[in-house]
């Protein structure tokens, strides 16, 4: 189900795309989703990863949230975050950050994200401008 939501919503269903992460199944990895009936509508995956704004900080990368087409502008990416930053809270993570797509940055910047001036550029998995924004959890 992970896959096949990743793969349909952030890799245009393309057959040939790797939606899958080294990570996945790192036992210091979390991930998030929330359904409707019984099917995967978001979801959003964190990995223990050195932070580009603060190395010192116990930080964890955002990598392929993804909102499936029909539940989007629904609330349900803001649940998935509200429960992500509570449960990477529990395990220590002080700051969490990301690649984001631009046409996605207006829901970070609603959650309480801030993107960092000058680190505009292309993902070299989409080709998509992406721009490196970041969440510090005690001022969440």
């Amino acid at each position: 189900m992970l896959w096949e939501l990743r793969r349909r919503v952030l890799r245009g269903n393309s057959p040939t795309s790797n939606v899958e992460d080294p990570r996945d199944l790192d036992p210091t990895s979390l991930h998030f989703g929330g359904f409707l009936d019984d099917v995967l509508v978001v979801s959003a995956s964190f990995f223990r990863s050195v932070s580009p704004v603060d190395p010192e900080a116990t930080s964890y990368q955002l990598r392929y949230m993804a909102t499936d087409f029909d539940a989007q502008g629904n609330g349900f990416g803001a649940r998935v975050m509200s429960e992500a930053r509570r449960a990477l809270r529990e395990v220590g993570a002080q700051e969490l950050w990301a690649n984001a797509r631009d046409s996605a940055l207006g829901f970070y910047q609603a959650t309480g994200w801030t993107h960092i001036e000058g680190s505009e550029h292309l993902s070299p998995e989409t080709q998509l401008p992406h721009t490196v924004i970041v969440l510090r959890l005690e001022e969440a």
